[in-house]
């Protein structure tokens, strides 16, 4: 590869070449995509690469795509290719007259690529968002620490069903995998694959206790797609004693402990600009908060 410390600059990112990588720094800005100002800086290996393409672009630029290997990017294999073109973090935009200058960095990847390059990957060479994460869904709030993924119901949001289900805490450890559906295309949710689950995945996420679904302004792509990648990755990183046995979905309580005060206050203030918003009674609102309160 090129010397140690070369740069290119494009519009939205820059482009540090290694030895063995490339560290891609997104730029902020306002007409910034927001997925690039959350992952801020990546480091890519360029084991983790398949191909390089050097393409047109649109008014008067250039595009400079590298290719993620199949499994080896957690980010890319929660994406599933459901991000838009322009918020594709492999794709440097230039302007056209520096096309001579893409095609040397072009060529000096793929003479970089590794042995491998089209095979998919064994694992992730790729690291995730680290935890802790969280967003919030139209139906909940999740989060994750590293450890275990937790769904917190909203009482305006979520179905009967996950109501009777209660709030759900799930380990690394119960998980085969993670299901984003983009909330940029319809009925779109993030769903958790339970390990040993007779039918993971089936049914309608808003009926289910392992999903949260999104909506409009409700778990943005910049949000849900980092935590997505960030719990697959663990999932795959853990090596559980024995698989679970194969078993029905069904509906887990919520231990007798108390509440996180930190989680009933969140809660609590959500329910409190429903209120202020008109769209609960002083009745409805003072009978939710002393019910949660109870909880702690």
């Amino acid at each position: 590869m090129s010397r140690m410390g070369d740069v290119l600059a494009g519009f939205h990112a820059v482009w540090e070449f290694d030895t063995d990588s490339v560290l891609i720094r997104f730029e902020r800005g306002i007409r910034r995509p927001k997925l690039f100002q959350a992952l801020g800086e990546r480091r890519i290996p360029y084991e983790a690469l398949s191909s390089v393409e050097l393409s047109e672009g649109r008014r008067g630029t250039v595009v400079l795509h590298a290719v993620p290997r199949p499994g080896a990017d957690p980010l890319m294999e929660a994406a599933n290719g459901q991000l838009k073109e322009e918020a594709d973090p492999y794709r440097l935009v230039l302007p056209a007259e520096r096309a001579t200058l893409a095609e040397f960095y072009a060529d000096e990847l793929r003479t970089a690529l590794g042995p491998d390059a089209k095979e998919p990957a064994e694992r992730h060479l790729v690291t995730a968002p680290e935890p802790p994460l969280h967003f919030k869904a139209y139906d909940g709030k999740a989060s994750f620490d590293g450890r275990s993924v937790a769904f917190r119901w909203f009482w305006t949001g979520a179905s009967s069903a996950k109501w009777k289900c209660g709030d759900q805490t799930f380990t690394v450890g119960e998980l085969a995998g993670v299901e984003w559906r983009s909330p940029e295309i319809f009925n779109g949710y993030l769903r958790l694959l339970e390990r040993g689950a007779a039918e993971p995945g089936k049914g309608e996420a808003d009926q289910d206790p392992a999903a949260v679904v999104f909506g409009l302004g409700y778990g943005p792509v910049h949000e849900s797609l980092p935590f997505a990648a960030a719990v697959l990755q663990a999932v795959r990183a853990a090596e559980p004693e024995q698989e679970s046995a194969e078993r029905e979905p069904v509906c887990r309580r919520a231990g007798d402990a108390g509440r996180d005060p930190a989680d009933i206050a969140d809660r609590i203030r959500h329910l409190g600009e429903l209120h202020d918003a008109g769209l609960l009674t002083d009745d409805e609102f003072s009978m939710k908060k002393a019910e949660l309160l109870a909880e702690l």
